[in-house]
């Protein structure tokens, strides 16, 4: 078994089956040469996205990175995605995580050449 445990969530396999039916949907337009149905499929696919996306954020996901492995079973409920995961882009679409405030190092300070005669003419 993984040490990250990826996808091992209610919302990483109800976004898999979701999208799965899109892409059988896109794939039976594709066959029929139905525009409309390739449509549909795809408009599947999106939904898959935004439903995983949602339930990530209500509690059904993971934040990313590895858990302890008591957190590992299908029904363990997230407690703190609601305040937003660090490094989190799902997190950070929806306008939650913990923002840091990031220091840039000041430019350091452009480098003078003095001017070097090339001909003794100068």
């Amino acid at each position: 078994m993984s040490l990250y445990d990826e996808g091992h969530t209610i919302a990483g396999w109800t976004g898999v089956g979701i999208a799965t039916l899109g892409s059988a949907v896109a794939g039976w337009g594709v066959c029929a040469a139905s525009v409309p149905l390739i449509g549909a499929g795809l408009a599947v696919v999106a939904v898959s996205a935004l439903v995983t996306w949602f339930l990530h954020l209500t509690g059904w996901g993971k934040p990313p990175g590895v858990r302890p492995r008591g957190e590992w079973g299908m029904r363990t409920r997230d407690t703190e995605a609601r305040a937003g995961h660090p490094g989190c882009v799902g997190c950070r679409l929806a306008g939650r995580g913990r923002r840091s405030l990031a220091v840039t190092p000041a430019a350091p300070a452009p480098i003078r050449a003095e001017s070097v005669p090339l001909s003794p003419v100068e």
